[in-house]
């Protein structure tokens, strides 16, 4: 069977979801989009002109092409989150969110409790809610519970570059919930996607890791190399770690 993404209703190939923000200009950002290979694109709803009638970010994404994936960054109670989510949903016709309620300008981390309680209302109100959260297993069973689509565990602080910090909490998600887990924030490179991938993740969200690259044309291309190789590695069933070496050619029925 083809191995797919399915958030929602919706099914993606692509397992690489990427940001539209920090590139040095619009057309290395649509060069990057390209190169990635994703199919779903997030864009700040509250940095984003949303009038059509003037020139926007929306402008250089083909919306053919591309599903997008409005994001509530920026929010920092959970009135702002819904209220962002709902004004993206009128003006880009989605039911789709990225939903970000953030408790503290400095780390970024987000505000769980705003979080969940934004997340109920919009899953009431028909949205497919992939929300923001930390690597807390107990929180990531919350979110699944009250119908979130997926939850996005964050590697590391936004736009650190860290790489995955815990991975041991990822397994721990990863192995309690079922909806879809997608790293979010904090991949630095083409080895943490594989990594992330490898652990078994379903999908990475990233912006920094590609945009703020001396070259984000080609370190989209990695990323998206990087996010293939760790789910094909993933699926063929890695070796288990041994402390002692094993033979790789069997020492039976050697010639004397």
């Amino acid at each position: 069977m083809e191995d797919v993404l399915k958030i929602g209703t919706r099914t993606f190939r692509s397992r690489l979801m990427v940001g539209t923000g920090k590139y040095p200009s619009n057309e290395i950002m649509k060069a990057a989009l390209e190169a990635s290979g994703a199919e779903v694109v997030t864009v700040a709803v509250r940095r984003v002109n949303l009038d059509r009638s003037r020139e926007s970010l929306l402008d250089h994404i083909d919306l053919k092409k591309y599903t997008l994936l409005p994001n509530t960054a920026g929010c920092y109670t959970a009135e702002d989150a819904i209220r962002t989510a709902r004004l993206a949903r009128e003006a880009l016709d989605t039911e789709f969110v990225k939903l970000e309620v953030l408790g503290d300008e400095k780390t970024l981390f987000p505000d769980n409790e705003a979080l969940l309680e934004s997340a109920k209302v919009l899953v009431k109100e028909g949205f497919t809610v992939l929300p923001y959260t930390n690597d807390d297993p107990i929180m990531a069973r919350k979110l699944e519970d009250i119908g979130c689509a997926a939850v996005m565990p964050l590697a590391a602080p936004i736009g650190s570059g860290l790489g995955i910090r815990n991975p041991h909490n990822l397994r721990i998600i990863l192995e309690i919930i079922k909806v879809p887990v997608i790293v979010d924030a904090g991949v630095g490179t083409a080895s943490d996607a594989a990594i992330a991938m490898e652990l078994g993740c379903h999908g990475l969200l990233m912006n920094t890791g590609i945009a703020g690259a001396k070259d984000p044309v080609s370190m989209a291309r990695a990323m998206r190399l990087a996010t293939e190789a760790g789910r094909l590695a993933y699926l063929s069933g890695r070796i288990p770690k041994k402390l002692y070496a094993t033979a790789s050619s069997p020492t039976t029925g050697l010639i004397e």
